[in-house]
C-alpha cells in the first residue's frame, strides 16, 4: 500500500489538534482550578472566525484584521482556547484591584489570564513537537469569542495550524482594503 502525505494530511492535523488540546486540558492551573475550554475548528468554523475578522476591520479601522482574515484561510485546523469567568480568591490584586470582591466581573481575574495563557504554550509546545506550524492569534480568538464559539467563555485566543512547505502564518504582509 502506498499512502501520499497529501491524502492523509488532514486527518494527520485534525489529529495533531486532538493532541494539542490535550495538552492544552493538562497544562498547569492555578490553585489547580480547571476553567478554561477548549475547541478544535476547521473548515465553515474558520470561515465563519475570518468573516468575523472582515467585520471587526470594518468597526475598528486595524488592517491587520483584514490580514489575519485570509491568513486563517490557510489553517489546516485551529484551535481556540478560553477561559471561563470565575475568582481565585486570592486577593493578589494581580487584576488592579485589592481584592476580589473589588473587581468588577468585566476585569478578568488575572490567575485565569495565566491559565490561558500556559495552556496556550503546552498547545504550542505539543505543535512544535509534531512538526507542525501554529501562530498564537488574539485577532482570530476576538472573533470566534464574537461569534460565541466558546460559550461563556472570555480572553479567547486562536491557534491555527498547518502542515505545508512554507509556514503560512509568518513572513505576512499586511493587507490592504479590497475597493
Amino acid at each position: 500500500m502506498i499512502i501520499d502525505e497529501r491524502d492523509s494530511r488532514k486527518e494527520f492535523m485534525l489529529e495533531v489538534a486532538k493532541q494539542m488540546m490535550t495538552a492544552a486540558r493538562t497544562a498547569p492551573k492555578g490553585k489547580g482550578i480547571d476553567i478554561i475550554e477548549i475547541v478544535t475548528l476547521t473548515d465553515e468554523d474558520i470561515d465563519a472566525v475570518s468573516t468575523e475578522l472582515v467585520h471587526l476591520h470594518e468597526e475598528t479601522g486595524m488592517k491587520f484584521l483584514l490580514r489575519d482574515s485570509e491568513n486563517i484561510q490557510s489553517a489546516d485546523a485551529m484551535l481556540v482556547i478560553g477561559t471561563r469567568h470565575a475568582n481565585q480568591g486570592l486577593n493578589c490584586a494581580y487584576c488592579g484591584f485589592k481584592t476580589c470582591v473589588e473587581k468588577p466581573l468585566s476585569t478578568p481575574c488575572a490567575i485565569n489570564t495565566i491559565d490561558v495563557g500556559i495552556a496556550i504554550g503546552s498547545a504550542c509546545a505539543k505543535a512544535a513537537d509534531l512538526r507542525v506550524d501554529s501562530r498564537v492569534m488574539f485577532s482570530a480568538g476576538w472573533a470566534a469569542e464574537r461569534l460565541g464559539l466558546l460559550p461563556d467563555c472570555h480572553q479567547c485566543i486562536a491557534i491555527p495550524i498547518s502542515a505545508s512547505s512554507k509556514n503560512p502564518f509568518f513572513d505576512r504582509k499586511p493587507k490592504e482594503e479590497k475597493k
